[in-house]
């Protein structure tokens, strides 16, 4: 496994902990620990997005 496919996959592991929280709680940790849609959230909401689509990828290979 490369260090991107590494990297991707602990952003949607962080992106599915925030939504299971939100779900569940009520709780945003990312809005909570970066402030709600500040410039920083909307960076770190924008790399789960695109880290979610390279896990498309990861579906696929061998």
């Amino acid at each position: 496994m490369k260090v991107i496919d590494k990297i991707a996959l602990v952003l949607i592991i962080i992106g599915a902990i925030n939504w299971g929280l939100v779900g569940i709680f009520k709780f945003n940790l990312v809005d909570t620990i970066f402030g709600e849609l500040t410039v920083i959230t909307r960076i770190i909401y924008a790399l789960v997005g695109i880290s979610g689509l390279w896990g498309i990828k990861l579906l696929f290979d061998d």
